[in-house]
């Protein structure tokens, strides 16, 4: 299927590594020219180094001066913005007892505002062109969350609700706004961490049964397994191009069927 990215530039923020790096990746092996983000000078140049990602951009995205940064950079590299992918966020592991309002206010910034602001600094040039994709990176626990991580899960539905009413405010703009939200992704941080407690448990220490043990353990799914990053980032691709212009406001699971609701 030709998603048709040719001629189109997108801006991945945390796409110096994990799941964002591949999702850089995939956009640019699409033909879009791909602008790839990290938080500091330089972190994010071995994306470009090491595949077809055109250039790099960096700044905090936890304020406005850092977003600000971002975007200046981008458009001086590029001139214009297609696609955005609000890939950045960060979880916290704090339960309710824990969880004070500086760390609510931490995820709300890191998850939300971070997405806001590049959403308010970009929309008008979208505007402009007649056509743009905005996608933001959710997860299933927006949708079904547990007691582990309720500020982040909190702010991860925030995301989620911005899709729908951003999507609406930009009605008749060419301009889409979904959320894509995985369940468990293998990322090297996730596997080194359930590697770690493979080893502590004395679990057989091959991937195969390591990820049996998640599924019935933590994600239980009828797929029987966790995402690749790979599979997470041929959805966006799909969202960013052409041939899914209809598919507008949504909050896109991708879990192997993990959540058994009927919308």
């Amino acid at each position: 299927m030709e998603l048709d990215l040719h001629g189109k530039t997108a801006l991945v923020t945390g796409s110096n590594r994990g799941t964002g790096q591949i999702i850089a990746q995939r956009l640019a092996t699409e033909g879009a020219t791909v602008i790839a983000h990290g938080f500091n000078a330089g972190s994010a140049d071995h994306v470009v180094e090491v595949s077809e990602v055109a250039h790099a951009v960096w700044g905090d995205l936890s304020n406005e001066a850092g977003c600000q940064q971002v975007v200046d950079q981008a458009l001086g590299k590029v001139g214009q913005i297609d696609i955005l992918v609000n890939n950045y966020g960060t979880a916290e592991e704090k339960r309710w007892p824990q969880a004070d309002t500086d760390d609510w206010l931490d995820m709300y910034q890191k998850n939300v505002l971070s997405a806001a602001r590049l959403i308010r600094l970009l929309s008008p040039q979208m505007r402009t062109l007649g056509w743009g994709r905005m996608i933001q990176l959710g997860t299933i626990g927006s949708t079904q969350p547990n007691a582990l991580r309720p500020a982040y899960y909190a702010a991860k539905g925030a995301l989620a609700n911005i899709a729908v009413g951003l999507a609406k405010e930009l009605a008749g703009t060419g301009i889409t706004v979904n959320t894509i939200s995985p369940g468990y992704i293998r990322t090297p941080e996730i596997e080194a961490a359930f590697r770690a407690k493979a080893k502590r448990e004395g679990w057989d220490d091959d991937w195969e049964t390591i990820e049996k043990r998640i599924v019935a353990q933590r994600f239980p799914n009828p797929v029987g397994r966790i995402a690749t990053r790979e599979e997470v980032a041929d959805l966006v691709c799909f969202i960013a191009s052409q041939r899914a212009g209809f598919i507008n406001g949504q909050n896109i699971r991708i879990d192997g069927g993990a959540i058994d609701v009927v919308h």
